[in-house]
């Protein structure tokens, strides 16, 4: 088959592999759409220990079950199938308490196991009995079907941070994650929304989003223009959907006094942030962070998606073939589009 095998630091190549084989307790689907996320990008760059090359990268997927082992009642071929990132190992203390993304295994499709960016990817026992891998809704494409693994994740940082009525909720980076908080927040009971973004371009292609209040952070302060944006006060929420140590600090000095900061956005290998834990504790600040998402989430996510809640549609701005996977990662890159979508 073909794939697009990582093979180090800046180096990816499509070349063909050998055909993955089901066992008695496993599923091969055939993938028919990938999407590209931050952390592909970060791997390609930079590496990461999860991430022996060769390997194939790529968890934000859907397809068809192509062969279906013996062993496996939950799946049969021709199901049409979402995939997602995070697969609990199933026995640890964590994966009993029910955060099975917290497992210190943690598993991952385009990690530890190999990913959807080829034209077919093996579902091990692991992932079948225990992963996010989900039938699709009737009402959806492949291509919406992928992108329940961001919004996944999304559901899993809004759970973790409390939304409440009322509240006012600032989301730092308008990339394709920021952008789906926006309708999230508002169906968990924000009143207002405020998206900060250091592109003016990018800032310009969320408006579509219709959150309350857009800033473009490198043209204004953002922490002066938030707290006027809330009388003096500051944001309820505050979400840091980027990869910038700088807003790690920012969103101490947006915060309402007991208001919640959910760092979403993880940051390049080597970064360091200074906080000033003072601003923490006189403002009675609740932190915390988010790292993926739960199988439960990939199910809700699908749900959503099929009652078009949020419309998934405007958050796929390119696709790519597979032999053009360079390309796809240069669109991720840039400022203009949203999510990608590779098409093996």
């Amino acid at each position: 088959m073909k794939a697009a095998v990582y093979l180090g630091k800046d180096q990816m190549e499509v070349r063909d592999v050998p055909d993955p084989q089901a066992d008695p307790d496993s599923i091969l689907v055939k993938v028919k759409s990938c999407a590209v996320c931050g952390s592909d990008i970060r791997i390609f760059h930079h590496g990461n220990s999860r991430v022996r090359p060769p390997q194939i990268l790529g968890h934000e997927a859907a397809g068809e079950v192509a062969a279906a082992g013996a062993n496996v009642r939950r799946f049969k071929t021709g199901d049409r199938v979402a995939i997602g990132a995070d697969v609990p190992c199933g026995e640890c203390s964590f994966c009993e308490a029910g955060i099975g993304n917290n497992c210190q295994i943690n598993y991952a499709m385009g990690y530890q196991f190999a990913g959807s960016f080829a034209e077919y990817v093996l579902l091990n026992r692991t992932v079948v009995n225990y992963g996010p891998v989900h039938l699709i809704p009737a009402n959806l494409d492949f291509d919406e079907a992928a992108l329940a693994e961001p919004l996944a994740c999304v559901l899993n940082a809004v759970e973790l941070t409390g939304i409440k009525l009322g509240d006012t909720v600032v989301i730092i980076g308008a990339g394709p994650i920021g952008c789906m908080i926006i309708p999230i927040a508002y169906m968990s009971g924000a009143a207002k929304v405020i998206v900060v973004q250091r592109s003016r371009p990018r800032m310009e292609a969320a408006r579509r989003f219709n959150a309350g209040a857009y800033i473009c952070s490198s043209e204004e302060d953002p922490v002066s223009r938030v707290l006027e944006e809330t009388g003096g006060l500051g944001a309820d929420v505050i979400f840091t959907a980027n990869p910038s140590p700088e807003s790690h600090a920012q969103a101490l000095y947006m915060a309402k006094n007991r208001g919640r900061i959910n760092l979403f956005g993880g940051l390049p290998a080597g970064s360091s942030v200074t906080l000033d834990t003072n601003i923490i504790h006189y403002k009675e600040l609740c932190v915390t962070g988010a790292h993926g998402s739960l199988p439960r989430h990939h199910r809700q996510a699908l749900d959503l998606i099929s009652a078009g809640r949020p419309d998934i549609k405007p958050y796929i701005s390119h696709r790519f073939p597979l032999e053009k996977i360079h390309e796809a990662f240069t669109a991720a890159e840039g400022h203009l589009g949203m999510r990608v979508v590779v098409k093996p």
